[in-house]
């Protein structure tokens, strides 16, 4: 390279490398290094940098992977059935027609099967299971309300003609409502149902004795009150008089038992059931369950071991929209109830339903109208109201309870 007088140039000084200067002449003259060494701070900035980066990106990964795994282990653990619906398929006709809103009546049943783990300490398998418990939970349109209605187990019914597991059927008979799922399982508790309310059951779960269990730990127990000591041998349960917080095995003695706790009838066992299931879900609501992903896995594991489902609920998509859904709703608006009903004229150990008070709720059901329910007081006046008959008010109002009431109220 030569200067504009054609003569040549000095030539140009090396650059530094990146992260040297070029320094000073005076600098050079002492002997000062030229730029930083190895260990100098850009570079152990630049090396920090690229270990977090690749640090950051496995822990994403990590995540990635275990909630692909959590996702796919909760989901494989829930049972679809898929009896219930072949059967229900082929009786379609005669069935309600489906809500015209965005309404959806779900059907809960309570198993008392003794056959798997851990359910034959309360008492011998023989073969066969019966409803304990049946709620018909109806989601209003606009998740506005949930009304869950029990039907008591002794109500008398009419069942239908129903196939029984070895494929033979039974004939349509007048029998305890709850004969129907120990003669025909899941479709024929269904359709006995929609028989008596004209009410579409959209979805059902069925739970056992482990799995209500389960759930009540996954959610560090459910607080109640007692106003005496409870030592019942039949129901597993032995508890002192006051307010304490019931567990697993407790929790369900308490829900079960029936001889050591109020007048010993089945109503109030109902009643108490309604109770917990109401402070069960306020805890839920009240403790950020479902927006606590640490607290809100173990609920969920142990609900998807614990039931059975149609396809419509079998995956955890499916629960997990139907659980948004709930939390949703004022636990005020989260009500419970008993059809309404009386001793059986013939047979006062049964129940039967006290009209027109049943079909004007279940009328408001089919409806999606407005379900509205007020404490009651003892047994005996509650069955006293029902049998008298309701007014002709334009929003009907029942005898219930809502979720934000607590046990302890």
């Amino acid at each position: 390279m030569t200067d504009r007088a054609g003569t040549p140039a000095e030539p140009d000084p090396p650059a530094p490398e990146d992260g040297a200067s070029g320094g000073t002449a005076a600098g050079d003259a002492a002997g000062a290094p030229e730029g930083p060494g190895p260990g100098a701070p850009g570079k152990r900035r630049r090396h920090w940098l690229r270990w977090t980066a690749l640090g950051v990106s496995v822990v994403l990964l990590g995540a990635a992977g275990a909630g692909w795994w959590f996702y796919r282990k909760l989901d494989g653990n829930i049972t679809t059935d898929t009896t219930a619906a072949d059967e229900l398929r082929r009786y379609e006709k005669e069935r309600p027609p489906a809500s015209s809103t965005a309404a959806r009546n779900i059907l809960l049943i309570g198993s008392d099967t003794r056959s798997g783990e851990g359910n034959e300490r309360y008492g011998r398998d023989k073969g066969t299971e019966r409803s304990d418990t049946v709620i018909l939970l109806h989601l209003a349109a606009g998740k506005g309300s949930a009304t869950a209605v029990s039907l008591p187990r002794d109500l008398m019914v009419t069942v239908p003609s129903c196939r029984e597991p070895d494929g033979s059927r039974t004939r349509e008979q007048f029998a305890q409502f709850n004969l129907a799922f120990e003669v025909g399982g899941t479709a024929c508790t269904i359709r006995t149902v929609e028989k008596l309310t004209g009410t579409r059951i959209d979805h059902h779960m069925v739970i056992d004795f482990q799995g209500f269990k389960k759930m009540v730990d996954a959610v560090d127990g459910v607080e109640v009150c007692l106003k005496e000591p409870v030592d019942d041998p039949d129901a597993h349960l032995k508890l002192p008089a006051g307010r304490q917080t019931l567990h697993g095995e407790q929790a369900l003695g308490f829900v079960r038992a029936r001889k050591s706790l109020g007048n010993g009838s089945d109503t109030e066992r109902m009643d108490r059931q309604q109770q917990f299931l109401g402070a069960l879900v306020n805890k839920v609501q009240s403790n950020g369950v479902l927006l606590n992903p640490t607290r809100l896995y173990p609920v969920l594991d142990a609900a998807t071991k614990s039931i059975t489902t149609d396809a419509g609920l079998d995956s955890l998509r499916d629960l997990y929209d139907l659980a948004r859904s709930m939390r949703a709703i004022p636990t005020e608006r989260v009500q419970f109830l008993t059809v309404p009903r009386r001793p059986y004229t013939y047979n006062a150990n049964r129940d039967e339903l006290v009209q027109p008070a049943a079909s004007q709720l279940f009328e408001q059901l089919r409806e999606d109208r407005p379900v509205v329910v007020t404490p009651g007081e003892k047994d005996e006046e509650r069955r006293s109201d029902a049998e008298a008959s309701p007014s002709p008010a334009p929003t009907p109002t029942f005898t219930g309870r809502n979720a934000a009431e607590g046990i302890c109220s």
